[in-house]
């Protein structure tokens, strides 16, 4: 044991310490931040657009804040972007995120002197956490990777502006820069697979302990260190690795193929980290659910799933939760984010402390017939069926088959195997069976003749990279959504079919 995991110890302890306070007091510092918030911004434009000087308490704030997502938010960043001062917080952003929108092209999410601290330490926090539960620190004195995007900035507006994953980079501490992978200037390469090949050949010689990314780029690192070791699991090739860190999206659906590509068993540490904030990590071993950042600069509102379209949905704060729910997750941020629907949804599994699970983004969902089907039901049931089958999934997304002629209209899912199952019909049926089980509508609607049975279309082997690099969307923080109520990807990866 190096100074590295030696000094680390007491230091997880601390911080671990301070965590466990703070779930106590998550109410109270929630409210104390909104107060903060407030009078912070209130000589803002957006301050005085709204009448933050008249703002008392919550109520006053929902009735002078609407919910807003980027587009109806986006002539406030305009005016930061044009080089205004103090529009939506004291001063201008540090950085403009750079993110890709789902509906709004590219978004630029500010980030302050007062937020930047909050998107490092979320990460630092999940890994000392994991430190003092479970008393394992060597990792932290052997190479670490991780795979972001290029730390290189452009400037909007005079402001620097990348990646989160990028900027976040730049914020290593000198401590960790000499076990930090890839190196710096083969994080700058855009094109990702030129990027993959030089990140292997920087480290398939290295003493890695541990990997971070997100589960779909990190299984295509790990299968080109396969390939180049005559097939060898990544234990073998690292066999100190002691820790992956995931976020971005559900591991779920990745877990048996990265688990299969490892060659066994490596502790795993979830975040839930975004250019608008880090939300929430997994700070224990054994709980379910990740603890959510309560005492970040921001504070949290949350919308009912199925009311985030209504023109008066019904809002409130963190102390009106209720475990079960799905919930459309609205921020507040020391960065100048106000009433701001970041597109994802919550479920929170406990309130005692606050942990809470992903469960997909409000606009990825199917409901051209009423079903309402969301992420966590499709990746749910594509798990427990693959898993009864022994299968690997490398991917998939979901889109509705509405236009047919000779049938009835069905869901079309077009999955990328690790082996194509010979009994396509029977795994269809299997992920239609809890796909039931899951969605009282689609159950009705199955049971009712008016959907067929869900159909697989097998996409071919690096199909879903191929669609993503077609799109200019291959590597860094990309993903593929997993539901789509429209055929516009279907219709394009129909063309990547086995």
């Amino acid at each position: 044991m190096n100074i590295k995991s030696l000094l680390a110890k007491p230091y997880a302890a601390i911080i671990h310490s301070r965590i466990r306070k703070g779930m106590h007091t998550a109410v109270a510092d929630q409210e104390q931040i909104l107060q903060y918030l407030i009078k912070t911004a209130a000589s803002t434009v957006f301050g005085k657009d709204h009448g933050f000087d008249k703002i008392k308490n919550y109520q006053d704030f929902k009735a002078a804040v609407p919910i807003r997502d980027y587009e109806a938010f986006k002539g406030y960043i305009e005016q930061v972007k044009a080089g205004g001062q103090n529009v939506l917080w004291k001063g201008k952003p540090i950085y403009f995120a750079k993110t890709s929108g789902t509906t709004s092209g590219v978004k630029y999410i500010p980030i302050s002197k007062e937020s930047i601290s909050y998107h490092i330490n979320g990460a630092r926090n999940a890994l000392l956490c994991y430190m003092a539960e479970s008393g394992k620190t060597d990792f932290a004195d052997g190479r670490m990777i991780f795979l972001s995007g290029s730390p290189e900035m452009e400037r909007v507006g005079g402001i620097p502006t990348g990646r989160l994953s990028g900027i976040v980079n730049h914020f290593v501490p000198k401590y960790l820069r000499s076990n930090q992978l890839p190196s710096y200037e083969t994080n700058c390469i855009e094109d990702w697979e030129t990027k993959l090949d030089k990140i292997v050949q920087e480290t398939r010689n290295q003493d890695m302990t541990l990997i971070s990314g997100i589960p779909p780029w990190m299984q295509m690192y790990f299968d080109r260190l396969s390939q180049l070791s005559d097939g060898k699991k990544i234990k073998e090739l690292f066999p100190n690795l002691q820790v992956i860190v995931h976020g971005g999206v559900n591991f779920e659906p990745y877990r048996a193929k990265l688990t299969a590509s490892l060659g066994g068993h490596i502790d795993m540490i979830e975040t839930f980290p975004a250019s608008e904030g880090f939300f929430a990590f997994q700070d224990t071993l054994n709980g379910e659910g990740l603890l959510l950042n309560t005492n970040s600069g921001m504070y949290y509102e949350f919308i009912p799933a199925e009311e985030i379209s209504f023109t008066n949905p019904t809002r409130i704060n963190l102390s009106q939760v209720q475990t079960g729910v799905n919930y459309a997750l609205i921020v507040n941020t020391n960065a100048g984010l106000w009433g701001y629907n970041i597109g994802d949804m919550v479920r929170f599994v406990s309130t005692n402390p606050y942990r809470l699970l992903v469960t997909g983004r409000i606009k990825h969902f199917i409901s051209a017939f009423g079903e309402h089907v969301i992420g966590e039901e499709v990746e749910y049931s594509l798990k427990k069926a693959s898993e009864e089958m022994g299968l690997h999934i490398t991917e998939f997304t979901v889109a509705p088959m509405i236009k047919v002629s000779n049938c009835k209209p069905y869901h079309e899912w077009f999955i990328e195997f690790e082996k194509t199952p010979e009994d396509l019909e029977g795994f269809a049926e299997r992920i239609n069976g809890y796909m039931i089980e899951k969605n009282i509508y689609y159950n009705d609607l199955i049971t009712g003749n008016i959907l067929r049975t869900l159909v697989i279309t097998p996409i071919r082997k690096n199909g879903f990279i191929e669609y993503m690099k077609s799109i200019g969307k291959l590597g860094g923080q990309n993903k593929v959504p997993r539901l789509s109520n429209d055929r516009n990807i279907a219709d394009v990866l129909s063309g990547y079919k086995e």
